[in-house]
C-alpha cells in the first residue's frame, strides 16, 4: 500500500533563506509583524487586517494573565523544584488550563458552533439560547463561558471586550448568541449568570471562523506569556517554597499532636 505523502505547508528553511506561508522570513515578516499577528498567520495562513489585528490581539491579552491562578501557582511549585528547567515550569501550568480555566473558551465556541452552525437573524437567538440551556440542564452540564466562580456580578474583561467588538466590527450573531445565553440562563436559574470572559472569547473564535478545536491553543499561547512572567518574580520574589511549607504544615498540623 502506497503511503500518504508527508506533507506541510506552514514553512521551510534553507541555508539561506526561511519561508513561511510563501513569505519571507527576514523581509517580509520579522519586525513587520506583532506577536498576535504572528499568531494569526499561524493559524489562518495570512495576516490580519486592521480591525482582524487589534481584535486578535486583545483576544490574547485577555488570557495573558490573572494571577495567581492555580496554574500560575503549579508554575511557581515545579520551579522550585526544577529551577534550571522553566519550560518545565511553563508547561505545569499550562496543564491546568481545562474546562474550568481559560480552557473553556473551547467550549463556549463548540457550544455556539453546535447551536449555530450558521448565522442565524438575532430574531432567533431566544429560541436557540432556551434550546442550549434546557439541554445542559438535562446533562447536568455547566454552560461554558456563563458565570464566574470569583467575578462578581460581571467579569470586567466582558464589556470591554464587546466594546471593541463593535469598533472592530466582529460583534456578530454569534457574540450575540452567547449573551442572549447568559440571560437565558439567568432566567432559568433566578441568579446572575453573566457572560464571562471566555464566553466572549469563544464567540468571537467563532465570528472569525476558528475551528472550536483550535481554540483552547490560544489560551495556551497568552497563558505562557504570564507564565513566564510569574516564573521571573518567582526567582526574585520567592513564595512558592512558603506555600508549599505553610501547606504542609496547616494541612498536616492535626496530626502533629498524636
Amino acid at each position: 500500500m502506497a503511503k500518504e505523502p508527508l506533507r506541510s505547508d506552514i514553512g521551510w528553511s534553507a541555508p539561506d533563506s526561511i519561508t513561511l506561508f510563501g513569505r519571507d522570513f527576514p523581509s517580509e515578516i520579522l519586525g513587520r509583524l506583532s506577536f498576535g499577528d504572528m499568531a494569526f498567520l499561524e493559524l489562518t495562513a495570512r495576516t490580519p487586517n486592521e480591525n482582524e489585528s487589534r481584535m486578535f490581539n486583545a483576544m490574547l491579552v485577555t488570557l495573558v494573565e490573572h494571577g495567581l491562578t492555580p496554574s500560575a501557582i503549579a508554575a511557581r511549585l515545579t520551579y522550585i523544584g526544577a529551577p534550571e528547567s522553566i519550560q518545565a515550569a511553563v508547561a505545569a501550568g499550562l496543564c491546568g488550563l481545562g474546562t474550568v480555566f481559560v480552557g473553556s473558551i473551547e467550549g463556549s465556541a463548540k457550544m455556539l458552533y453546535d447551536a449555530m452552525p450558521k448565522p442565524l437573524p438575532a430574531s432567533e437567538h431566544a429560541a436557540i439560547a432556551k434550546q442550549v440551556v434546557a439541554k445542559f440542564n438535562q446533562e447536568r452540564a455547566i454552560l461554558p463561558g456563563i458565570g464566574h466562580p470569583f467575578h462578581k456580578p460581571i467579569d470586567p474583561r466582558t464589556p470591554r471586550l464587546i466594546e471593541i467588538a463593535k469598533e472592530t466590527g466582529f460583534e456578530g450573531p454569534y457574540v450575540k448568541l452567547i449573551q442572549t445565553i447568559a440571560q437565558e440562563a439567568e432566567r432559568n436559574k433566578g441568579r446572575p449568570l453573566p457572560c464571562n470572559a471566555t464566553g466572549i472569547l469563544g464567540a468571537l473564535c467563532c465570528e472569525m471562523g476558528f475551528d472550536w478545536q483550535i481554540c483552547r491553543g490560544l489560551g495556551v499561547m497568552a497563558r505562557a506569556v504570564g507564565l513566564v512572567g510569574h516564573i521571573l518574580e518567582e526567582s526574585r520574589k520567592p513564595m512558592a517554597r512558603e506555600l508549599w511549607l505553610r501547606t504542609d504544615e496547616e494541612a498536616t498540623q492535626h496530626m502533629r499532636g498524636r
